[in-house]
């Protein structure tokens, strides 16, 4: 086919024009026209171009750069010929300053009126700026990951169907699933039914943080086992082009947070209790003294004054309910004083379980226990503990009487001890079958002078004492629990090895 010259030149044109460097080379690698932009680029002239082979003008132009042919690989001009389609290779290199450069070459070949390749175009885009970019991004990707694979705090994404398309190690570790099966899980299963949409609709609503953002909340997420978790969580929507197209959630555990706190609450209320009793005890035992003065008058001339009058003299009832009531004020001076007491315990080492049976015989009056049914659970360990004895079972008596007195005298009684190896501690329950103890009374059972027990039936001192008593023997005492089937009270003290020489000087 004859190519008329104006068709030539036209042709000329639009190979010149083309913005990338371009040659023409024939099946053999022989170069037969080169483009301006080419000879720019490379400050190169045609004549020194045109008629050598594409592997010696690569040596001149590009002696920095590897080729594939150059080590007995697959050349792509080979296959450009051979497949009669176009091919590409991205060649990387560095050139004369040091700096990196990548190259992406194309390869098209021309077929002639037979269907052979006559020629082949070769393009040469520089794409260094791309590749900087794309590994820009991928190191950007990659030092996200690090920094949210790393974070301590639970991080999930999910899509709007709510699979979950991201989770780092701690979010895993948090809800209790592998990488492999997280993936499996939908968003929804990591909360209790229907918070999931909750957080969504809080999301969405531009009063709570702004459109697409949840400010910090406090919520309850269920992990693979079932178990409800404390959590604190942000959450955001993410966007594109102004549509939701996924969410994400950061979550902070606060089991151990929240245990840390429920400990300083009571160690600021076991303070604040010690610090009343204290006070009240330095009250208690100065109005003690001074009431047990004219008290003692009162009931001396009392007496003596019943013993003169006849049994059956009108005045003698009267006499009897002024010393009645003179010998329980008597009763509650003498409270007061044990209240107040400034000794020290008499500390000694004795069997743990011998608190349970000293203490039921030394209540006087056993018919409280007609009805009552005492069950005792001893613990086969050879439990010792260091404390004064009689101050502890003055404490074991009181909570004795207080369960009798909550089963209105028929129940069960359970008296139970057992170790705590992981505490070093003793300890010995207290069991009742009565109605418990109300919620808003749980607070102020260890007050001094708060009962609920009617009017002349208690003083209110007995639980304070005992707090007063197990604090001095470096124990505590506390409501293990209480409820419509009965109040369980535990006493712990700590114990004392079997091995120490001491022991066994003191016990003999």
């Amino acid at each position: 086919m004859t190519i008329h010259p104006e068709e030539m030149r036209w042709r000329l044109r639009v190979f010149d024009s083309l913005s990338f460097p371009t040659r023409v080379l024939r099946p053999d690698g022989t170069i037969v026209a080169v483009n301006d932009v080419f000879l720019q680029v490379n400050r190169d002239l045609a004549e020194n171009i045109v008629g050598r082979t594409c592997i010696e003008a690569n040596r001149r132009h590009f002696p920095n750069q590897t080729f594939p042919c150059m080590n007995n690989r697959e050349c792509p001009l080979c296959r450009a010929v051979d497949s009669k389609a176009g091919q590409s290779v991205l060649l990387h290199t560095v050139d004369e300053h040091g700096e990196e450069r990548w190259e992406d070459r194309v390869f098209s070949p021309i077929l002639d009126d037979d269907g052979r390749v006559g020629y082949v175009i070769e393009s040469i885009r520089d794409v260094t700026s791309v590749k900087r970019l794309e590994k820009l991004y991928s190191d950007m990707r990659e030092l996200i990951d690090k920094v949210v694979q790393s974070s301590v705090s639970g991080i999930i994404a999910a899509n709007r169907s709510g699979d979950i398309i991201l989770a780092n190690k701690a979010a895993e570790e948090l809800f209790g699933y592998t990488s492999d099966e997280v993936g499996e899980v939908s968003i929804e299963d990591f909360y209790p039914a229907g918070v999931a949409r909750e957080i969504m609709r809080k999301l969405r609503d531009e009063r709570l943080g702004g459109r697409g953002k949840l400010p910090i909340t406090r919520v309850d997420i269920v992990n693979k086992a079932g178990t409800r978790i404390p959590v604190e969580m942000t959450a955001a929507i993410i966007y594109e082009n102004g549509e939701e197209v996924a969410s994400a959630g950061i979550f902070n555990d606060l089991r151990e947070k929240l245990a840390v706190e429920r400990k300083l609450q009571e160690a600021q209320a076991k303070i604040g209790q010690t610090e009343k009793m204290a006070s009240l005890g330095r009250l208690a035992a100065g109005v003690a003294h001074e009431i047990n003065n004219p008290l003692t008058s009162i009931l001396l001339y009392g007496s003596m004054m019943r013993e003169k009058l006849e049994k059956d003299h009108p005045l003698s009832q009267n006499i009897d309910y002024i010393l009645e009531d003179a010998d329980r004020c008597r009763e509650i001076v003498k409270n007061l004083l044990a209240y107040s007491r400034q000794s020290s315990a008499s500390k000694e080492v004795f069997a743990f379980n011998s608190l349970v049976t000293d203490s039921l015989r030394l209540i006087h009056d056993q018919r409280l226990f007609m009805n009552v049914e005492v069950v005792k659970v001893l613990t086969d360990d050879e439990l010792l503990v260091r404390a004064d004895k009689n101050q502890i079972c003055q404490v074991v008596i009181n909570l004795i009487m207080n369960a009798v007195d909550a089963m209105e005298e028929k129940g069960v009684l359970t008296l139970a001890t057992a170790k705590d190896e992981g505490t070093g501690t003793a300890i010995l329950t207290v069991t009742d079958t009565g109605g418990g103890i109300l919620q808003e009374n749980l607070s102020k059972i260890f007050d001094p002078f708060f009962t609920t027990k009617d009017l002349g039936k208690g003083t209110g001192l007995g639980l304070s004492m005992a707090y007063g008593v197990m604090e001095e023997n470096q124990g505590v005492i506390y409501v293990k629990e209480t409820g419509l089937d009965g109040t369980s009270f535990a006493l712990e003290l700590p114990y004392v090895s079997v091995s120490s020489n001491e022991i066994y000087e003191s016990i003999g």
